[in-house]
């Protein structure tokens, strides 16, 4: 039985041999098909790498202010607040919008619009330009990028000028409704392609990047992605305390004024009856001291709740620690040049040799038949 088994793994390992020395020497037979369709695909891939456009990307890490109590709704309550709805806290420290929820705030169509209308220094323009207008008037796209979109990219053209661009010149102040034009719908796509944030919940560190053709306009763009969103969430976080403080600061003015006009009859008074003593005159400066001091008290009270209110507004005020500043970056980030060569002579190889062995087999089987 041991000699039997010997003689099948043997058998075995001498098929094998012979299957092996037969699939080197196909390939050895279609070496120049296999080298030719790899030279065609490196081909390929040196115009991809040479004519892509350079990508320049600058990044930012914040740690933003947390709070240790949970809402009731965790997340979800954060999302709630931002819609409207209260969903109640079992903490009274509100932490406000959660990290978590970044990547869906920076992704809202007011946030986008905003971004659309941020500054960026080009070169031989004297006044800073928007985003929007950038991509506008001012880009234009690397050899690759007109090729592409002259081909792949030609349905869409037509298909766009098939459609009206609407434009809306005015909105319901009433109605938080954001309506987008279909030129505003592709920057903000494009917008989209070229930002990004992640959240790390471990570490409670965000991360923003952003690339763009220049490395200055790529760290101006990644700087005003991180103060649009901190306002953001300052913004949402010191809603209330603000409104409160409104509030007190309107009434605070309306008792000031009557405090001013009350103090002003009650001296002009007194001035006009210093040195009378009948109890008419006594009695009239009575009623204007007891309505100065009454309005006074009120005035007092409203002025330390206005101090008191304030600096609530600041200890509301979510404080953002900048762990890794935006700069400038020095070297590009895309195309990565060697990398897309060597793919395409990789893709190259196994195209080679997959049409060679496909066409022996199709040979044999037909030779068979």
């Amino acid at each position: 039985m041991i000699e039997d088994k010997d003689v099948l793994n043997k058998s075995k390992f001498e098929k094998d041999q012979i299957f092996l020395i037969s699939l080197l020497k196909i390939l050895n037979r279609g070496r120049r098909k296999i080298i030719k369709i790899a030279v065609i695909f490196t081909s390929i891939g040196l115009f991809i790498a040479v004519f892509s456009e350079k990508e320049y990307s600058a990044s930012t890490t914040i740690v933003p202010q947390t709070s240790t109590g949970k809402s009731l709704g965790g997340n979800l309550g954060g999302l709630a607040a931002i819609a409207g709805i209260d969903l109640g806290s079992s903490s009274s420290n509100d932490s406000g919008i959660s990290p978590l929820l970044y990547p869906h705030l920076l992704n809202s169509v007011p946030f986008q619009k905003e971004l659309l209308e941020t500054s960026l220094t080009i070169d031989g323009h004297e006044d800073s330009v928007t985003f929007q207008k950038f991509y506008t008037d001012i880009y234009r796209p690397s050899v690759l990028g007109i090729i592409k979109k002259y081909t792949i990219g030609l349905p869409k053209i037509i298909f766009k000028r098939t459609k009206v661009n609407s434009v809306i010149n005015s909105l319901d102040s009433t109605k938080q409704i954001f309506r987008i034009t279909r030129d505003e719908k592709e920057l903000i796509e494009q917008l989209k392609k070229q930002i990004s944030l992640s959240v790390n919940e471990k570490e409670g560190l965000v991360s923003i990047s952003s690339k763009m053709p220049n490395p200055l306009n790529a760290a101006e763009l990644t700087q005003n992605i991180q103060e649009l969103l901190q306002k953001y969430v300052i913004d949402f976080k010191v809603k209330k305390s603000m409104d409160q403080l409104r509030f007190i600061n309107d009434r605070y003015k309306e008792k000031e004024k009557e405090f001013k006009e009350i103090e002003a009859k009650l001296t002009s008074y007194q001035d006009q009856n210093l040195f009378s003593n009948s109890s008419r005159a006594q009695t009239k400066g009575k009623q204007y001291q007891a309505q100065y001091d009454l309005v006074f008290e009120v005035y007092s009270e409203l002025a330390k709740r206005l101090e008191s209110q304030q600096i609530k507004v600041k200890e509301d005020t979510p404080v953002f620690t900048i762990l890794e500043p935006v700069s400038i970056p020095l070297d590009k980030s895309e195309p990565k040049r060697g990398l897309i060569i060597l793919i395409s002579l990789f893709t190259g190889l196994i195209v080679g040799v997959f049409l060679v062995l496909t066409k022996e087999i199709i040979f044999y089987g037909y030779k068979q038949n």
